[in-house]
C-alpha cells in the first residue's frame, strides 16, 4: 500500500489541486497504481475546497499524516502569512519518521516555513520566487527549473509542474514504461523539455529618463540588431567605461554586455511568438550573426532551442515592426 496525504488548507481551489493529486487518481483509474491510498487532509479545522461554485468539506484532519508514505502540499494561501504551527508540526513529524515531503507551487512556501527546506535545493512558482527567497534566505532556490527531486523533500514549480513531478515519482515507483504509459493516457508528454526559464516574465526596469546611463539602456534597446560596443554606450552618457559600468550595474545588477545579450535573447522570445520569420533572420534581428549564434545564449537563458520555443508559444502571427533608428 503506498499512502498519499495531500494536506490543503481553507479556500484552496479545486482546480489547483487537479495539478496536485490528479496524475495519482488517474493513475489508479488506469490501473497503475492498484495500491494507492489517498486522502486529502485538512491543514486547519474547518478546511473545504471551493471552486466553480462549489464547496466541497475535507474530511479528514492532520491525525491522517501519521501513516502516509508520501505528503504532499499543493498550495498556501498567501506567502505572506505563516501557515498554522499544528501543520507545520505534523510536517516535521512526518518527515522526521521518514516519510518523502512534497510542496508545489505556493506550497514550497509551508515546507520552508516548518525548517524541511533549510540548505536543501528547492523550487516554486518563478512569480513567487523572490518573496521565497527573501523571507527564507536559508533556501538554496532554484525558480528556472520544473520540479526537483532532493531525495527526502521535492518541490515543483507551478500549475502543470505538479503534474511533472507527478509523473517523475511515478516513474520512480513503477517504472519508466508506466509513466509513459500514463502519460500517453493523459495525452501528455511524460517530460517536458526545458523548465520554467522558458515562461519567466523579464520586465523591464523603470527607466529615469534623466539619467545618462538609463538613456542608453534605452537608445540600445532599439538597436539590438547592431553591434553595440559597451564603449560606445559609455561615449554616450559621456562617462568613463568604468564609471558607466558600475552605474549600470546599479540600475540593473548586471555588467552591460550580460544585459545586452539578455535584452537580445528577450527579443528573439517575442520574435519566435510572433512572426513567421526563419531562426536565421530573427537572430540578425537580435544582433546574432546566425541562427547558431542565437542558440546557446537562448538555451542558456530560457532553458531550451529557439525551435522548441517556437513550437510551444509560437502564434504565428507576420513579420516584425522595424527597430526604429
Amino acid at each position: 500500500m503506498r499512502r498519499l496525504a495531500v494536506v490543503v488548507f481553507d479556500g484552496a481551489s479545486l482546480g489547483a489541486m487537479s495539478f496536485a493529486f490528479g496524475v495519482f487518481e488517474m493513475a489508479s483509474a488506469f490501473g497503475e497504481l492498484p495500491d494507492l491510498e489517498l486522502k486529502v487532509v485538512g491543514g486547519e479545522p474547518g478546511t473545504a475546497l471551493r471552486g466553480g461554485g462549489l464547496t466541497v468539506p475535507v474530511p479528514e484532519d492532520l491525525a491522517a499524516v501519521r501513516d502516509a508514505d508520501l505528503v504532499l502540499v499543493p498550495n498556501w494561501r498567501s506567502p505572506m502569512e505563516d501557515p498554522p504551527e499544528a501543520a507545520l508540526e505534523a510536517l516535521r513529524a512526518a518527515h522526521d519518521r521518514g516519510a518523502r515531503v512534497a510542496g508545489l507551487c505556493s506550497g514550497a512556501f509551508v515546507l520552508a516555513a516548518a525548517g524541511l527546506l533549510d540548505g536543501r535545493p528547492a523550487t516554486t512558482h518563478w512569480a513567487m520566487a523572490p518573496l521565497l527567497a527573501a523571507r527564507f534566505p536559508a533556501v538554496l532556490l532554484d525558480e528556472s527549473v520544473l520540479y526537483i527531486d532532493d531525495g527526502d523533500i521535492l518541490t515543483a514549480g507551478g500549475g502543470a509542474a505538479g503534474m511533472d513531478l507527478g509523473l517523475h515519482l511515478i516513474r520512480s515507483w513503477c517504472g519508466a514504461e508506466v509513466a509513459n504509459r500514463l502519460a500517453k493516457g493523459m495525452v501528455v508528454p511524460p517530460h517536458r523539455p526545458g523548465g520554467q526559464a522558458q515562461y519567466i516574465e523579464s520586465p523591464m526596469p523603470d527607466l529615469d529618463e534623466g539619467d545618462p546611463v538609463s538613456e542608453t539602456m534605452a537608445w540600445a534597446l532599439t538597436r539590438l540588431d547592431t553591434a553595440l560596443p559597451v564603449d560606445e554606450l559609455a561615449r554616450r552618457a559621456h562617462m568613463s567605461r568604468r564609471n558607466y559600468d558600475r552605474r549600470f550595474r546599479e540600475i540593473t545588477g548586471a555588467a552591460p554586455g550580460t544585459w545586452l545579450t539578455h535584452q537580445r535573447v528577450i527579443r528573439a522570445q517575442q520574435l519566435l511568438e510572433s512572426t513567421d520569420l526563419p531562426v536565421d533572420e530573427i537572430a540578425r534581428y537580435c544582433g546574432f550573426s546566425s541562427s547558431a549564434a542565437l542558440r546557446p545564449h537562448f538555451r542558456r537563458q530560457v532553458g531550451v532551442t529557439p525551435v522548441s520555443y517556437r513550437e510551444t508559444f509560437g502564434t504565428r502571427l507576420g513579420v516584425p515592426e522595424p527597430i526604429l533608428s
